[in-house]
């Protein structure tokens, strides 16, 4: 019996050593990971700054680590392969991606491994507001240091229409189709040509299915919607007006009339009037495909971008008998039915500008 003891204890002893020694590896190996995927470097009252760091297409998983360590970010690239090779075996969708990204060394590493692998890159934001013209774009973006003006308009004639089926054919310039909306982009895709192209794809997803899914069939191509769209965009500086607008063209469209609209005429000259210096007669009667008051219809292109409420109101103008309107000098206009009304109209105008004019002098 005694030498039976003697042996269960031995066993016994046995079994609580080896389960020692395992507590002692699993918990030494949880000590070292702990370690290892820490922040790289400690909480301090003034933390460093964050990396921006650049991931090149088909950069491997484990050379990814090795870069993160050779910059500082991150203690052990082996640590980095473990992560990954954990990945890999629960089944998770994704994986690293290139790119440019900015990381803090005060992150750990799991946090720095996940942020690469969702590809949250750093991007960079810009605004299109509505109505402006492809020059203007390209001005804002050299003035951005984005790129050079001369880019952006050559970019304009580089699209490849295979990859946007929907644009007119017969449209010589992209004029009135990159669409005015805030746009965040990734700083490695900030290229005149990249920047067009999603422009053109917010169009194709905003813009396009208004026309697509009118509930009446458009009076109008693709281009002609775009481009008396623009017109109204540029008229229209009180949003409510936009509708009565659109129903004062429409109406003149269908009798035959000019549109008579100073904007078209501004974007053919090239020029903006001002209320210092309006169009002069000579200016209005000048000839140019864009001038409206000068030639029936619609002019060969748009003359700016339309945002989708002035596209939205031509599609659904306001029922008005409405022919003439002109603009007051707080972006709102007077509505007029016949000819007489609407000199009347102008003369008030001028009368009031004149007024103002003379008391600014006194």
């Amino acid at each position: 019996m005694k030498s039976n003891s003697k042996a269960r204890n031995r066993t016994l002893a046995g079994v609580l050593g080896l389960m020692f020694l395992l507590w002692l590896g699993v918990g030494g190996a949880w000590v070292w990971w702990r370690h290892q995927t820490a922040p790289a470097s400690p909480a301090t009252a003034v933390p460093p700054d964050a990396q921006e760091l650049y991931i090149p297409e088909g950069t491997s998983a484990n050379q990814i680590g090795v870069i993160l360590s050779e910059a500082g970010l991150i203690r052990s690239s082996l640590a980095w392969r473990l992560w990954n090779r954990w990945q890999g075996l629960r089944g998770a969708p994704g994986g690293f991606q290139a790119g440019t990204y900015r990381i803090s060394p005060q992150e750990p590493l799991p946090v720095i491994a996940q942020q690469i692998w969702t590809g949250d890159v750093v991007e960079t934001g810009f605004t299109i507001p509505e109505g402006w013209t492809i020059q203007q774009m390209a001005d804002y973006f050299e003035a951005q240091d984005f790129f050079s003006a001369e880019e952006f308009l050559s970019a304009t004639q580089q699209v490849a229409r295979s990859q946007f089926p929907w644009l007119p054919a017969d449209v010589p310039i992209l004029e009135g189709f990159l669409f005015p909306d805030t746009y965040q982009v990734p700083v490695d895709q900030l290229s005149p040509l990249s920047v067009v192209e999603i422009m053109l794809e917010r169009f194709e997803q905003v813009a396009l299915p208004s026309y697509e899914n009118a509930t009446a069939p458009p009076q109008l191509s693709l281009l002609e919607w775009v481009t008396l769209s623009s017109i109204v965009e540029k008229e229209a500086v009180i949003p409510q007006e936009r509708g009565l607008i659109a129903g004062v063209f429409w109406n003149r469209l269908r009798l035959g009339m000019t549109l008579g609209a100073d904007p078209t005429v501004e974007y053919g000259l090239g020029i903006e009037q001002t209320p210092d210096q309006p169009l002069t007669l000579a200016q209005v009667n000048m000839p140019s495909p864009y001038n409206t008051y000068l030639n029936p219809g619609l002019p060969p292109t748009p003359i700016a971008a339309p945002g989708l409420a002035s596209l939205e109101a031509v599609l659904n103008p306001e029922d008005t008998e409405y022919l003439y309107f002109v603009a007051r000098y707080d972006g709102s206009h007077v509505f007029s039915r016949t000819l007489a009304e609407h000199e009347r109209a102008q003369g008030r105008i001028r009368d009031q500008q004149d007024a103002r004019s003379d008391g600014a002098r006194s």
